[in-house]
């Protein structure tokens, strides 16, 4: 570990969180020292030394407690993100956080992977914050968000970015879900002169519509019941950067004329509020839906189109690209190395191969999907043709369109295997076991522990798009238990 590691600093007083949390930062590459107290962190300051790029602290500490903490650092670092970690999670203590200026707000008992994301987050933000466009702290943020391919169209829409980023002018992306449109906002965010700004993204079909308005534009205090606080809004946070709007299609029409006024003037009021606010905002909208056909059937507005329509680039589906193929493979899977510590596995000619006939109805994000069960559950460093069967089985199985992928591959696959087929398998392991018997085999019972549990990861896995500690919980396993069946499954040491 060298200086040059982001420093983090972890603050609580229960010895078992310090331990868990600063172990699994450092396993992500993180430089961490633990404290036990408010009071020996602001020792630790007035001592000199280095200082912390990102701090957590606990709330309820003997002595000074978190929310104290937290004020004393915003006095000596003001610009040091803090995140709050508490296992009281009320109004009072989200709203003294934020209030008192914490970047994040972590409520107990956490996944460990979500704290190491979250920190990554923070960190990226602030080195976004400090380094110019195109220095190394904006192209090491880059190195996960950048758009692969040597495919023609990919190409084509390369160029198309380059000549756009610098212009003022409002982009529809338009693609398959899954194909990537959030990475081509963020390039042409990215390569603006707007760089230095925030790019704040929104998927305005995840927010139910009762409170897309609200978190598109904000509301005052008491705007309506459950409004304790003013809360600023995607497009105040956007102001001098730029917002991407995903799924534009899905939009209701009367926030649409809300979002037409600010695109025509810049300007809008917060829910419930009084006051003016303007705002400069480069809009990026996205959408896998013929918004052409909406205009037709009343369900989006024709002046709402053509301010959000400029200019048009379209994300070609992988099935348009596979050569790209192999490159967006080798991309995710050094990404899943990373993530799990392990050496990153290598797929045979005939394993790629295959891959580059699949249909890949959920785009890329299908095969970093993938790519993912590959690297938690295929038994040796180099991946064959054969080991593709299982994983490639759900989602061939499934024979959804792009459209219906846009819940997921995995939940696709997992709509395609329902029936009676699926219900039935226990006469199917009754034929294999008797198979296995005439055959004489050996280890019957060991194999076939092996493989239930193998099939229940992978849907474990695939349900949670790869996120261990959910799956732990959705198959009622311990994730201490999960881990060790995941790294029993890898390549011996």
């Amino acid at each position: 570990m060298t200086r040059s590691e982001p420093l983090v600093w972890v603050v609580d007083d229960d010895r078992a969180v310090r331990f868990v949390l600063a172990t699994a930062l450092r396993e992500a590459g993180y430089e961490v020292t633990a404290f036990e107290s408010a009071a020996d962190v602001l020792s630790a300051l007035d001592r000199g030394g280095p200082r912390p790029r990102l701090l957590f602290t606990d709330v309820r500490m003997p002595g000074d407690d978190g929310l104290a903490l937290l004020d004393a650092l915003k006095r000596r670092l003001p610009a040091l993100p803090v995140v709050v970690m508490s296992a009281h999670t009320d109004v009072v203590s989200t709203a003294g956080a934020f209030r008192g200026g914490a970047q994040e707000f972590l409520s107990k008992p956490f996944d460990l992977d979500d704290a190491v994301a979250l920190a990554a987050r923070a960190l990226g933000e602030v080195d976004a914050e400090a380094a110019a466009p195109g220095e190394a702290a904006g192209d090491a943020h880059a190195a996960d968000d950048v758009l692969v391919g040597d495919a023609p169209a990919m190409q084509q829409l390369f160029r198309a970015i380059g000549r756009l980023a610098q212009a003022p002018l409002s982009v529809l992306v338009t693609g398959e879900t899954g194909t990537g449109k959030e990475l081509v906002a963020r390039a042409l965010h990215r390569e603006s002169p707007r760089a230095r700004g925030p790019f704040v993204a929104l998927n305005t079909a995840a927010i139910p519509a009762e409170l897309l308005e609200s978190e598109l534009f904000g509301h005052e205090a008491g705007a309506f019941t459950g409004a304790q606080r003013r809360h600023v809004g995607r497009f105040e946070q956007a102001d001098g950067g730029t917002l991407f709007l995903d799924e534009i299609g899905d939009m209701p029409l009367s926030l649409q004329t809300r979002l037409l006024r600010v695109l025509a003037e810049g300007e809008f009021f917060r829910v419930g509020g009084r006051n003016l606010i303007t705002v400069d905002v480069r809009v990026i909208a996205a959408t896998h839906q013929d918004l052409e056909a909406k205009v037709r059937d009343g369900s989006f507005r024709a002046d709402l189109l053509h301010r959000l329509d400029v200019v048009r680039l379209r994300l070609p589906p992988l099935r348009e690209r596979a050569g790209d193929i192999p490159q967006l493979t080798e991309r995710f899977l050094q990404r899943a190395a990373v993530r799990f510590g392990a050496p990153a596995k290598r797929l045979s000619r005939s394993a790629l191969e295959r891959l580059q006939a699949h249909d890949w109805p959920g785009n890329v994000r299908e095969l970093e999907n993938l790519c993912w069960r590959l690297a938690a559950l295929a038994p040796g460093e180099r991946v064959g043709a054969a080991d593709l069967d299982g994983m490639l089985r759900l989602d061939t199985a499934a024979g959804v369109s792009g459209v219906e992928a846009g819940a997921g591959s995995a939940t696709a696959a997992r709509r395609g295997t329902q029936g009676p087929a699926a219900d039935d398998w226990e006469t199917a392991l009754r034929r294999w076991a008797h198979t296995r018997l005439d055959e004489e085999a050996e280890d019957i019972h060991a194999d076939a522990r092996e493989r239930l549990d193998r099939v229940l990861l992978e849907a474990a896995l695939e349900h949670t798009g790869g996120h261990r500690g959910e799956a732990a919980a959705r198959l009622g396993l311990g994730r201490n238990t999960l881990t060790r069946k995941l790294g029993a499954r890898g390549p011996k040491a």
